[in-house]
């Protein structure tokens, strides 16, 4: 599976901790993420980690162009939902882009964990059928 990874600043080492939590099944799929996020979680875990631009740079517009793509099968991001200087408009645009291209999300830990597990047990493999340019690629 191909898998972003996004996390808002104040979410980061969150997001770094959960990537070590999780490290052994990550390890198994594609991994994406923006910049800072993916250089924090690559340094911490080792995981191999495609990373794109900061979010502020247009990382996270690089990643929603590869979900309208249909190119990612999961998105963990980690979201900051209370401070007004994040922005909300490219949060919107992808997670709208993740609601009609059927790509499972999750923006706080508590649903990261179900996916994460659910993953792990093959919950997921039906996006093999939604997306089979992906399929085999990346298990």
């Amino acid at each position: 599976m191909n898998i972003a990874i996004i996390a808002n600043d104040s979410k980061k080492e969150l997001m770094v901790q959960f990537c070590i939590a999780y490290c052994g099944i990550l390890s198994r799929h594609e991994l994406c993420s923006t910049g800072t996020t993916g250089h924090l979680v690559a340094e911490a875990t080792g995981l191999a980690i495609q990373k794109f631009l900061s979010g502020a740079q247009g990382g996270q517009q690089q990643i929603s162009a590869r979900i309208a793509n249909n190119e990612i099968d999961l998105v963990l991001f980690f979201r900051d939902s209370i401070s007004p200087n994040v922005s909300k408009a490219g949060d919107n645009n992808m997670l709208r882009l993740c609601d009609v291209h059927n790509i499972p999300v999750a923006t706080n830990m508590a649903t990261a964990e179900v996916l994460i597990h659910g993953l792990d047990r093959g919950d997921l493999d039906w996006r093999n059928i939604v997306n089979p340019k992906n399929a085999g690629a990346a298990q």
